[in-house]
């Protein structure tokens, strides 16, 4: 199976010949409208104008053309400037990433756990380890930390987008949601359960963005303890 972008012959009938960046787009344009439990091999087939099988020339099946959407994806996403020291620059990384994944309709879902780098996601893992190891990271903790900032953010994502209840699934606001649950912490008999009803505002009030600054400081407070001091 080539691995470049060689199209695939057009047919004696005159069908369009595929190219793996056409099949790309196409993925991506099935994501955007039907959602990943919509993608087939059928749809994108139609969505470049080709019957399924002509597919087969650039992928042997769907995980294969989730690796190739995967790519696709990391294709619109924004490095941040080399601008303030290696603290900025790495939150600049995590605030963009969470950006792209809830930018591109069920993009966590393909990406989250998927290690199949692209010549997008290459681009981006080379700037970013740069900036780490010129930040003073060992070659070790460069690639950990890449690992563990991908991850985290992945993660956070795929509970920012999931349904809180099944309350919130038929239909509820999350701040419906949000302010049940605290009503409930608050109800709860305070001898057996003290910490839920004196921090049921704590536990309830901050918003995904709050949350997420949160873990995100904490993260980068733990990296910079492996720098050497001068480094911080």
């Amino acid at each position: 199976m080539p691995e470049n972008d060689t199209a695939a012959p057009a047919n004696s009938a005159g069908t369009p010949a595929v190219t793996r960046e056409a099949l790309a787009q196409a993925a991506l344009r099935v994501l955007e409208r039907d959602g990943l439990a919509g993608l087939s091999m059928r749809k994108v087939a139609a969505e470049v104008g080709v019957k399924a099988a002509s597919l087969y020339w650039h992928v042997r099946n769907k995980e294969e053309l989730l690796d190739l959407l995967n790519d696709a994806i990391m294709a619109s996403a924004e490095p941040p400037p080399r601008e303030g020291d290696w603290r900025a620059q790495l939150s600049g990384y995590c605030w963009l990433y969470r950006r792209l994944l809830n930018d591109n309709r069920d993009a966590v879902k393909i990406i989250a756990g998927r290690f199949a780098p692209g010549p997008h996601q290459f681009q981006l893992l080379e700037d970013q380890l740069d900036r780490l190891r010129a930040a003073g990271f060992s070659d070790e903790h460069a690639a950990l930390a890449s690992y563990l900032l991908s991850s985290f953010v992945q993660g956070f994502v795929l509970q920012e987008q999931s349904p809180m209840s099944a309350a919130h699934s038929g239909g509820a606001s999350r701040l419906d949601v949000v302010a049940e649950v605290r009503d409930r912490f608050r109800a709860l008999p305070v001898g057996v359960f003290p910490n839920l009803v004196e921090l049921a505002r704590d536990l309830t009030e901050p918003n995904f963005d709050a949350r997420f600054g949160f873990c995100v400081e904490r993260i980068l407070d733990g990296l910079a303890a492996l720098l050497p001091q001068d480094r911080h």
